[in-house]
């Protein structure tokens, strides 16, 4: 099997399918209501800008360059400017994940790029549908809104390629799924970059000299049973070295975001896959379904079998 980092595997479970808007260019007064219940939501602006207006009342600028992240399943809103809510203007609803949506490569509105006045503010917005609970550790790692500024060039680019998919032209929907799942994997890469403290530990793991080796090595071989000892030699130090640094650096000892880490795949697996106990015993690194299902009760708080009863459709 390929090895495959944390961020690429927690992206695995998000992706943007048929649930684009584009080529939008919106004249003052506007407001964008969303209301698909995505868990993610991306709004790259590439010209004017507007304000987010989230469910707890907080607000976010964004600017041209600016591409937002919004994690959150309840409605929100996007407008030329707060106030704009209470007075008349022309409202949009963007509600791809409906029955009747028609979220595809299209103009919103009607409205065309090119001539437009001063302060015209162009848009592309994509929704992600999750595709089952893989996804549910990526977002616990985020705040609820996320801005990066992407810088002109891209937005360029973006355009571009958001008229070239409103011609609807054979593959356009297509183009601009792979294109939103491409803008997520950089901002968020991006964001987590410039984090800091703030970025979840298996990302600052990841770009530390000493510990990079090993959690590679853990996450492309989670089925192996690993002890301090096997991570320190992955890394090349000495095992109380490892351990040590470990801890300072993750928050935790190693064999602790270890049975953190199976945790969490096993309860992506018991939701997501028709696997039986004893496989996914085996695939997150236990000998036999008893030793699983006992550690799994000790840190969930119900049997592997009673989770999967509960959260399978």
């Amino acid at each position: 099997m390929a090895a495959m980092d944390p961020l690429s595997a927690l992206l695995g479970g998000i992706r943007a399918e048929g649930s684009v808007v584009s080529h939008a260019v919106l004249e003052a007064p506007w407001s964008i209501r969303f209301v698909d219940g995505a868990p993610l939501t991306m709004v790259s602006v590439l010209r004017g800008g507007g304000t987010l207006l989230l469910p707890d009342g907080a607000e976010q600028a964004v600017g041209v360059g600016d591409t937002a992240i919004v994690r959150t399943p309840e409605t929100f809103h996007l407008a030329d400017h707060p106030a704009t809510l209470d007075r008349p203007h022309v409202e949009y609803e963007i509600a791809c994940f409906t029955a009747d949506a028609e979220c595809t490569a299209q103009d919103l509105g009607g409205i065309r790029w090119g001539n437009e006045p001063d302060g015209a503010t162009a848009l592309i917005v994509g929704a992600y549908r999750a595709s089952g609970h893989r996804h549910e550790r990526l977002l616990r790692a985020l705040p609820p809104v996320l801005v990066i500024n992407e810088g002109t060039e891209v937005c360029a680019w973006l355009e571009t390629a958001a008229a070239d998919a409103a011609l609807r032209s054979p593959g356009s929907q297509a183009l601009m799924d792979r294109l939103l799942d491409w803008a997520l994997v950089c901002t968020l890469r991006t964001w987590f970059d410039r984090a800091g403290p703030e970025a979840p530990d298996w990302y600052r793991g990841l770009a530390d000299p000493i510990l990079a080796p090993a959690l590679e090595a853990f996450h492309a071989r989670p089925s192996e049973r690993w002890t301090v000892e096997a991570l320190a030699t992955e890394s090349g130090v000495s095992r109380a070295l490892f351990a040590k640094h470990f801890t300072k650096v993750m928050g935790r000892p190693p064999l602790t975001y270890l049975t953190e880490c199976r945790m969490d795949e096993a309860e992506a697996l018991l939701s997501d896959t028709d696997s039986s106990i004893a496989q996914i015993a085996k695939s997150v690194g236990y000998a036999d379904a008893f030793g699983f299902s006992a550690a799994f009760k000790r840190h969930r708080d119900v049997s592997p079998s009673a989770f999967r009863a509960h959260n399978t459709p």
